[in-house]
């Protein structure tokens, strides 16, 4: 039997393999501005960053305030590049669908872009009332306030709780909050979760098996 009463899953890059997505369309808004930002190392730098690190990085680039629209149109160019290629990460659904336990989602991203996502993917009636966003919290990771949130509301104390991230700053915001966290290495592409999550695994075919 886990010890574990309770799962919290990040979303990107866990549930739903959309990072690679998004980081192109900000690369992309990002050098027509002038940023002059390389995608396959914008995949490394911005890997688990929250928006606004990512805009105050751009702005640093170009040397000037990003436009006012910049955050409005980055959801509407990405909202619609989700909606084309979005895809469940491979294996997570018989993952969830064995679990006998609570489980829940806790993500940087706002929830419109969560339920957009996991609704796309199939995922959503999985989740539909354990939906938690750091928007809500003006919080974001490696701030472990999301996960404290989210065990509270769904009434776990943290050493109860599982947390599963694929980014280092999600694993430090659930250390920081007392979790024990499992690293999804399938993109650690700098090899970093090792030295600091709990246990790490590279296909969610691993995951029941190690609970």
């Amino acid at each position: 039997m886990s010890k574990y009463k309770c799962i919290i899953f990040d979303c990107d890059g866990v549930l739903i393999d959309s990072e690679s997505i998004a980081i192109r369309v900000l690369v992309d808004m990002a050098n027509y501005l002038g940023a002059n930002m390389h995608f396959k190392k914008s995949l490394i730098d911005l890997k688990g960053k929250s928006l606004n690190s990512c805009m105050t990085l751009i702005s640093k680039r170009i040397g000037k305030p990003l436009p006012v629209n910049f955050e409005s149109d980055y959801r509407i160019n990405t909202f619609e590049a989700f909606r084309e290629q979005i895809q469940p990460i491979k294996g997570i659904k018989d993952v969830i669908g064995s679990l006998e336990i609570p489980f829940c989602v806790a993500s940087s991203g706002p929830e419109n872009k969560i339920r957009l996502n996991l609704e796309i993917t199939g995922l959503l009636p999985f989740f539909e009332d354990n939906i938690f966003s750091c928007y809500a919290l003006q919080k974001w990771k490696p701030e472990p306030d999301i996960f404290l949130w989210a065990a509270e509301t769904m009434g776990f104390k943290p050493n109860e709780c599982l947390v599963v991230e694929d980014s280092i700053y999600g694993v430090r915001a659930a250390k920081s909050g007392g979790f024990d966290v499992f690293g999804y290495t399938e993109h650690d592409y700098n090899n970093e979760l090792e030295q600091e999550a709990t246990k790490t695994f590279n296909s969610m075919d691993k995951l029941l098996g190690m609970l």
